[in-house]
């Protein structure tokens, strides 16, 4: 497919984007910068082995895109960014990749700033960090606030809850079933807490290791096939694995009253989240119930210091979040994803009008 660079960062009000390549290394990464209204770009740094450059590139400026809504409904001071690389994590990492990518970071001089996502890690970034003053979630051993799965997942749990009290008119997740689709780290510690509720969990994973290491601690957990996952009778259905999953295809299977998960851009399209409406379904927007991670890096930069308990009473509010979002869609009679959307843009764009006041330096 050919992409029309211009006309993308057009329609998606994109900033910046930058392209890093390194001949030592054989770094390819691109940096999308979305919105830096509020504050500097925040967002992970996702290594795939794309098809194609413009693959790589359509996901840069989509997570970007997503990272600005989070950061806003998350009541962050960042505007939203991503980085991507090029090249399957497995084979194609090494020390001196990433550090040649921490020097492309370091570059924008604060505009940026990045860490873990899919397909990198904490030890990733340690090496990084030696070349790169604008990185966050680094191992709590290197001065960083440790791993984001925990709170990203604490967060699922808490906008799971939510979804349910508005769903059902109670928050207790004793007795429903709900059906988890992905269970690595942060699909793991979300089963854990439903487990902790007495709620009956069934589990898809494409990563047999993941399913064994989950089985084995919590045999009363139901496996299925990853394809047999959308058609589970189940009340609550959470994606914790990758994006567009919510599509013509698998909508049309589903049979649940709520979706609520982690994973990113879960909606194939927008309008799969009217479809959702129409249907009845409750979706949890994915960039407000997985802000665990994002409130947990933001949290460190803004606080200069690492506090756990200061960072899952933040991650709580996502259930007051939400609840607000849902409410907001019933009064209006539009989809959750809009109304979410809405509350964001609304923050960003009284944020810039407080900006406007001149402040000398």
């Amino acid at each position: 497919m050919k992409v029309d660079i211009f006309k993308e960062m057009e329609d998606h009000d994109v900033e910046q984007i930058v392209f890093n390549y390194d001949k030592a290394t054989g770094l390819k990464s691109i940096i999308a910068i979305n919105d830096t209204t509020i504050g500097p770009a925040l967002g992970g740094c996702r290594m795939w082995d794309y098809e194609s450059e413009e693959e790589a590139l359509m996901d840069a400026i989509r997570l970007s895109v997503g990272m600005t809504y989070k950061c806003s409904v998350a009541g962050t001071n960042f505007g939203g960014g991503k980085t991507v690389i090029m090249g399957d994590p497995k084979k194609d990492k090494s020390e001196t990749l990433f550090r040649a990518l921490g020097r492309f970071v370091q570059m924008l001089n604060g505009r940026y700033y990045t860490g873990t996502d899919v397909g990198t890690t904490g030890q990733d970034f340690v090496y990084a960090s030696q070349e790169s003053d604008y990185l966050v979630g680094l191992p709590e051993a290197y001065g960083g606030s440790g791993d984001t799965a925990i709170p990203t997942a604490y967060g699922v749990y808490m906008g799971i809850k939510a979804a349910a009290k508005s769903a059902f008119g109670d928050d207790t997740l004793k007795g429903l079933t709900v059906a988890v689709q992905g269970v690595g780290k942060v699909g793991t510690f979300v089963v854990e807490h439903l487990l902790k509720e007495d709620a009956k969990i069934i589990v898809c994973d494409v990563v047999e290791e993941n399913l064994v290491a989950l089985t084995d601690k919590y045999p009363q957990v139901k496996v299925v096939d990853p394809e047999a996952i959308y058609e589970q009778e189940c009340d609550i259905f959470t994606p914790c694995a990758l994006g567009a999953i919510l599509n013509d295809e698998t909508i049309s299977k589903l049979k649940c009253k709520v979706i609520a998960g982690s994973a990113n851009n879960q909606l194939a399209e927008p309008r799969h989240g009217k479809l959702l409406h129409e249907k009845g379904i409750l979706y949890a927007p994915d960039f407000v119930i997985n802000s665990g991670g994002l409130i947990q890096v933001a949290d460190e930069l803004e606080m200069q210091d690492n506090n756990h308990d200061r960072v899952m009473a933040k991650t709580r509010t996502i259930y007051d979040i939400l609840l607000n979002i849902f409410n907001l869609s019933k009064e209006k009679d539009i989809p959750t994803y809009e109304a979410a959307n809405r509350l964001a843009e609304e923050r960003i764009e009284t944020i810039a009008q407080i900006k406007r006041k001149y402040v000398r330096d």
